[in-house]
């Protein structure tokens, strides 16, 4: 599985964890590529761009994958290069579409296998056990590739409160802000800084 997830609430926050250093590991001009599958319906090529923008800063390489239905994950290519890339962007966007679209792919199981990984906003949430339906957010399924939270974007604070009543306690929910970020090491998760909201329950926890 991936060895280092991290879950960022904007591209701000993305910039942030690149420009702090010490939680990716990704040499002068790294191999980075965006995937931009949960963006398909509002516009790919802007979604690549932005990333682009992002890592602009910090002498990074970077390729976007045009995957944006389960016909593209076919293709050998797309899977190959999430495998050889040393930081694998997923692009914001729609997480159901994303969850659709990976779901038992070669692509799909190319980024749960991919040695690092940055989810940013909304699509961090396809990757987990249990996924908040961003339509109102009512627990649903996810891709599985980590356990033990569920991630939610600060929609509202009704929805939150919908959200940590439905999700069983055992299972942290963990709301991010634009600034948030969240780190998975491959073995336990961390809060590493921003907007980030830990709860079991409606009682306020620590990861």
């Amino acid at each position: 599985m991936t060895s280092t997830l991290l879950a960022v609430g904007s591209l701000d926050a993305l910039r942030e964890v690149l420009r702090r250093g010490d939680l990716l590991d990704v040499s002068a001009r790294g191999d980075v590529v965006a995937v931009t599958t949960a963006a398909a319906f509002v516009g790919v090529t802007e979604a690549a761009v932005a990333v682009a923008q992002a890592c602009g800063d910090f002498d990074l390489s970077v390729e976007a994958l045009v995957i944006s239905d389960r016909a593209s994950t076919s293709e050998a290519y797309f899977a190959r290069r999430i495998n050889e890339a040393q930081l694998v962007v997923l692009c914001d966007g729609s997480p159901l579409h994303a969850r659709a679209v990976w779901r038992d792919t070669p692509v799909g199981e190319a980024i749960h296998q991919a040695r690092q990984v940055v989810a940013v906003g909304s699509v961090a949430t396809v990757l987990c056990e249990v996924m908040v339906d961003p339509r109102g957010g009512a627990p649903t399924t996810g891709l599985g590739y980590v356990a033990g939270v569920a991630l939610a974007l600060a929609v509202s604070e009704g929805q939150l409160l919908r959200t940590r009543s439905l999700v069983a306690p055992e299972v942290a929910v963990v709301a991010m802000g634009p600034s948030g970020v969240v780190r998975h090491d491959g073995s336990k998760w961390s809060v590493v800084e921003g907007d980030v909201v830990v709860t079991r329950g409606q009682e306020q926890a620590q990861l």
